[in-house]
């Protein structure tokens, strides 16, 4: 379908659609960046009680990280439905579809506590550690699911304010919870002598008053527009449609990093030790291209509830060029630190050797990611679900054969310099080639306040 034209905003109007970028962009990259911080005190505090206990918190942060990660739809469906909805100047209708998604989050976080508590040791069993890092894992585990919905709950409540334009309060309150969490911390595993458990607890604690604080603001503006707290069956049911698709996205996206790793380890150990860095270091990047994204989840959202195509279309257009420019200068400088980083992570002269070969490889692609990034945000804010789930599952089902076939073919150093060439093609490729097809069309703009 060829791109239709609308009438042009003003200089003025761009200018302040780029303001309004800035505004949400850089406390959400804050944000992002905060959050890694949990686990990472974590690893710092408890790497002091050894080696087993250590890597028991490696296999439970892994764990972790993959239903939290799974259940970012959350925060993503809920900003689109809030945000159209303020857009339409609805702003009760808005609070009110984000206190049912914050009810969807209490169903998801208890079945997930109840359903983690059940299959603990079956899950930690899958990694093939001692029984020592097992039992360790374990511990840690089983009082960390009590934090999920605390987590769940942080999620779409973040989703909800971020669809309201509120990207600062969420910062504010990922800056205070990780101090919290170091404290607690510190006095739960050493000063009570509890161990991995006190650790888990003093996440579980932090995030529960982090979530408590969030949910504390959207009632507040609930009850000042006269949103019902009480959970609507449809708003919620409504909530899970539009979270499913998303569901699916992040479960193609999954399994595609996690093939990456699967051939990676199956090339060695220098290969294994530097796709771990340099999927950490791109990961970080990440977050910068992430954070425009999530000014676009708001921007679109926002823009279509107002059944403004004009503006939906302008702001477009300014967000895929400053994730263009996102891209170029994080390319840039991982190009250029690129061979100065490895001795940050190890001592290995080969592995430090390898990582700037793939992190040169990586930063080529950066620019690409940049647009890719803030397309899947614009994508999202149309609530353009099921079309993002459909383009997941392409995208897997052309990477995970390519990234085996060659890993089966190739292994060692050359091998994973290739295995990252081929995800910057298939995956960041292939992904940019689809999204940029559909932006390019106007079947994603759905003027209103309902998408149909």
């Amino acid at each position: 379908m060829p791109r239709r034209r609308h009438p042009e905003t003003t200089p003025r109007a761009g200018r302040e659609v780029d303001r309004q970028i800035i505004a949400l962009a850089v406390p959400a990259f804050l944000s992002l960046v905060a959050e890694p911080l949990f686990l990472l005190a974590d690893a710092a505090i408890i790497g002091h009680l050894g080696t087993t206990e250590l890597a028991g918190l490696g296999i439970a942060s892994v764990v972790l990280r993959l239903v939290v990660g799974l259940c970012v739809f959350l925060a993503y469906a809920t900003t689109a439905a809030v945000a159209r909805q303020l857009g339409a100047g609805r702003r009760a209708a808005a609070l009110q579809q984000g206190v049912d998604g914050l009810w969807l989050a209490v169903v998801v976080g208890a079945a997930t506590t109840v359903a983690g508590l059940l299959v603990t040791q079956q899950v930690v069993a899958l990694f093939g550690s001692g029984n020592e890092v097992a039992d360790a894992a374990s511990t840690y585990l089983r009082v960390a699911w009590f934090g999920v919905t605390p987590m769940l709950l942080v999620l779409a409540a973040t989703g909800v304010l971020r669809g309201l334009a509120d990207t600062r309060t969420p910062l504010v309150v990922a800056v205070a919870a990780n101090v919290v969490n170091v404290v607690l911390n510190v006095v739960l595993v050493y000063g009570l002598d509890l161990g991995v458990a006190g650790s888990a607890l003093g996440t579980d604690l932090a995030q529960l008053g982090a979530a408590v604080a969030l949910v504390a603001v959207v009632v507040r503006l609930a009850r000042r527009e006269g949103a019902a707290l009480r959970p609507h069956a449809d708003g919620v049911r409504r909530s899970a449609r539009a979270g499913g698709p998303l569901l699916v996205r992040t479960l193609s996206l999954q399994a595609c990093l996690v093939a990456m790793t699967w051939c990676a380890a199956g090339m060695g150990a220098t290969a294994t030790a530097t796709h771990q860095v340099a999927t950490t270091v791109w990961s970080f990047l990440a977050y910068a291209l992430d954070a425009v994204a999530i000014a676009a989840q708001t921007i679109t959202g926002t823009a279509l509830g107002a059944g403004d195509a004009a503006l939906t279309r302008e702001a477009t257009d300014r967000m895929v060029r400053i994730g263009l420019v996102s891209g170029v200068v994080t390319g840039v400088l991982l190009a250029l630190t690129a061979p100065v980083l490895g001795p940050l992570f190890t001592d290995d002269p080969e592995v430090v050797r390898l990582l700037a070969k793939v992190l040169l490889v990586a930063a080529v692609f950066q620019p690409v990611a940049g647009v890719v990034f803030v397309l899947d945000g614009v994508l999202i804010g149309a609530g353009d679900g099921r079309y993002l789930a459909a383009v997941g599952a392409l995208v897997t089902a052309g990477f995970v054969p390519c990234a085996v076939l060659l890993a089966s073919q190739v292994s060692g150093s050359t091998g994973l310099v290739w295995l990252w060439v081929v995800f910057g093609v298939v995956f960041i490729g292939g992904r940019a080639v689809v999204l940029v097809l559909r932006a390019r069309t106007d079947r994603w703009m759905v003027l209103g306040t309902e998408r149909h």
